[in-house]
């Protein structure tokens, strides 16, 4: 049986944020993601949220599916309009990794880590994933290109009992960690307003205002992926290393088994 959403419930509570009285819940959809570009195309405004009870077609990074049950899931893309260029959007991935990771941490106690750059884990096992996708207005030859608008998707394994069995050895759900029925309309509400204060903190950090601890800092603090990891890379034919920090861009270094030193781009990184 699918577990209602209590949509204006959560509008509600998200009162003072960005994405008050902007949530859209769907019952069944193909992809929120693709749902939120389209709109975001249409000029949908910043903070606008759509949420599924399932998805028929998501979509990881790289192009990869999603498993989604009816009910049990977090299935959410929010529309962002931040004030980040082009080329620092990876770190909105990151960012978003974060406030995941704090949201699922303050409702359920339990601890994720995050394998570079959108994967959410408990363990060995992933409990949900990241898929950033952005656009650009065209771009002037002399100034950065700012991001015209960004669609951050999350999907995460809440309520879940049991998976498939070709993902049993790779999938958990925050139910199957912990043998509790978890709200999904808390976690989003968690997850929205750490998302807020994460964006806010990286737009204050690149205006040169921030005075904290970086986000490649904070990251690296909590992801047990950046540093020390023995580690295989899909990606160039793939290689072997171990993991060595993250260069100034954000992306993941490998020293490899092969005496070169990898800048990882897309992604692929698995233990070994």
């Amino acid at each position: 049986m699918t577990d209602s959403f209590d949509a204006p419930g959560v509008s509600a509570s998200l009162a003072g944020t960005p994405f008050a009285g902007r949530l859209q819940h769907l019952a069944t959809v193909d992809s929120t993601n693709l749902l939120a570009l389209a709109a975001a195309q249409a000029g949908a405004p910043h903070g606008s949220v759509w949420i599924a009870d399932e998805q028929t077609a998501g979509r990881g990074r790289g192009g990869h599916g999603w498993h989604s049950t009816a009910g049990d899931g977090l299935y959410v893309s929010v529309l962002l309009r931040p004030q980040i260029a082009l080329a620092d959007a990876l770190w909105l991935s990151l960012a978003t990794g974060l406030a995941a990771q704090s949201a699922i941490a303050t409702m359920t106690g339990l601890k994720l880590d995050i394998r570079w750059p959108n994967d959410l884990l408990i363990g060995e096992k992933k409990v949900g994933g990241i898929l950033v996708e952005t656009s650009t207005p065209a771009s002037q030859s002399d100034t950065p290109a700012i991001l015209r608008y960004a669609v951050i998707g999350v999907g995460i394994n809440v309520n879940h009992h049991s998976f498939p069995p070709e993902l049993e050895t790779l999938a958990t759900s925050l139910h199957c960690e912990s043998s509790k029925h978890w709200p999904r309309e808390h976690l989003l509400i968690e997850f929205l307003r750490a998302l807020e204060q994460q964006v806010a903190q990286l737009e204050a950090e690149l205006r040169g205002q921030s005075t904290g601890a970086t986000l490649l800092d904070r990251f690296a603090a909590s992801s047990t992926w950046v540093r020390g990891k023995r580690v295989r890379v899909d990606e160039t034919g793939g290689y072997t290393g171990v993991t060595t920090g993250l260069d100034p861009r954000g992306f993941l270094l490998v020293a490899g088994d092969d005496g070169v030193l990898h800048t990882v781009i897309s992604g692929g990184v698995r233990s070994y």
